[in-house]
């Protein structure tokens, strides 16, 4: 009670304001605390890096689908030059001595076109074999990311078991997955 500037204590008084974080404070739930929303930051920049991983990883699959299916494309062109030019052969040999010339001219204009069209369906499938190896290069980059994720959430989650139970041990258990959790986001950073 106060009266007159004085102010006594009740008895419950220290007890509430030691439950409302004034006074000397349970240091072992303050750390604890702090360690689970620290995680939880980390852990949703990890979890938002390895969905744009997996994101990128299908981006760059699909492209080397594309690449793959233009290739294809290609060859086909190139197997139509090539039926063209065996006609003109055949007919070149086969046919009148007035149309040789032209059926010979034909001939070289078909292995030419083939050429052209060999090259560009061959640049084509380099391409598909990069947007390949990008893509898993992209993959490989979400599961460190993922499983940098999957701890630190392991970590938080333990964290509150310790915090329940106040077993100092489980707050050993913590740091380990913590640290498990940031190395992997760091080789997953490096592309490790």
């Amino acid at each position: 009670m106060s009266g007159g500037g004085f102010h006594v204590h009740g008895p419950h008084d220290h007890e509430l304001e030691h439950a409302a974080g004034h006074g000397s404070g349970d240091g072992f739930a303050g750390r604890i605390a702090v360690t689970t929303a620290v995680l939880a930051i980390v852990a949703a920049m990890f979890s938002y890096l390895a969905g744009a991983t997996q994101a990128s990883a299908g981006l760059y699959k699909n492209n080397a689908a594309i690449r793959k299916t233009e290739a294809s494309n290609q060859w086909g062109y190139y197997q139509a030059k090539s039926t063209r030019e065996n006609i003109a052969e055949l007919a070149a040999m086969l046919g009148p001595a007035e149309s040789r010339a032209k059926l010979t001219d034909d001939v070289a204009r078909y292995s030419r076109e083939k050429t052209e069209i060999e090259e560009r369906a061959r640049k084509l499938e380099e391409e598909a074999v990069e947007w390949d190896r990008r893509s898993d290069e992209e993959m490989h980059l979400h599961h460190r990311w993922a499983q940098a994720t999957t701890a630190l959430q392991v970590a938080i989650a333990m964290a509150a078991i310790a915090l329940i139970t106040r077993r100092r041990w489980l707050q050993a258990v913590v740091y380990a997955f913590s640290g498990a959790g940031v190395v992997l986001g760091v080789m997953a950073a490096l592309h490790l």
